[in-house]
């Protein structure tokens, strides 16, 4: 077990061979914008990362981290007890797929997921049952998770969710079986002029029609430095102008 030192000294515990930190979440901590005082609920929680990054930005915010696997979710209880977050931080153990029994209709105004991604026979399942649990769709799928989300929105709340673009089609269905309407999609690019390898998603409960796509988010310049807004996202001091020759 080992930490990460958030921004505003938050320490999110980790353990980094089955749930590190990783780009995703740090990408969908930042793309998700709930109003102030929200009630979230962060879904496919593992070790906590999106629901600790945006307590750690947002402090009138409360969040229930749901998780599955028991190993994940001592995870959460040491960060909760470490950051004396006790009214702030509530952490669920239990399969989203029986949301029904967890948690209640309409209980939340914000949403977030950083879920599996990969269908079990969509090719390699690591050994180590967390990583496969955490990685691939053995315990839930877009319908479960669009689902879950469904049910515990009020109307007109929101869902923020990251995934891979070739899923995008079967994401839009799941969404629309559980009355949300997809609003903002915003690409993310290694570099420019690369095909997006991810998609930071806002659908809205009980949302109209109508879609708007944000600019893409490129994580590279030309040359392999991280660009301006990679080093906002991560806290990474602005790069050093080239001087004159």
């Amino acid at each position: 077990m080992t930490f990460e030192l958030l921004q505003n000294g938050t320490r999110l515990y980790l353990d980094r061979s089955a749930f590190p930190l990783s780009t995703d979440a740090v990408l969908l901590a930042d793309f998700v914008r709930p109003p102030r005082g929200a009630a979230v609920c962060d879904l496919c929680a593992g070790s906590g990362a999106v629901g600790l990054l945006l307590l750690d930005r947002e402090p009138d915010l409360s969040v229930t981290a749901l998780e599955l696997q028991e190993r994940a979710c001592a995870l959460m209880e040491r960060s909760r007890e470490e950051n004396r977050l006790a009214e702030r931080f509530r952490v669920l153990q239990g399969d989203l797929r029986q949301i029904r029994t967890l948690l209640k209709a309409g209980s939340f105004t914000q949403v977030v997921c950083n879920p599996p991604y990969y269908p079990v026979a969509g090719g390699y399942v690591p050994r180590d049952e967390g990583q496969a649990v955490a990685r691939t769709e053995r315990c839930c799928g877009p319908a479960d998770y669009c689902g879950a989300a469904g049910w515990l929105l009020k109307t007109g709340g929101s869902f923020w969710l990251v995934h891979r673009p070739e899923r995008l089609a079967e994401l839009c269905r799941a969404l629309s079986v559980a009355g949300l309407e997809l609003k903002g999609l915003r690409p993310v690019c290694p570099g420019p002029e690369r095909a997006p390898s991810l998609l930071l998603l806002r659908a809205v409960k009980g949302g109209k029609p109508g879609l708007a796509w944000d600019a893409p988010l490129i994580l590279a310049n030309p040359d392999g430095t991280p660009t301006a807004e990679y080093r906002r996202i991560y806290r990474l001091p602005p790069r050093s102008p080239t001087p004159d020759p």
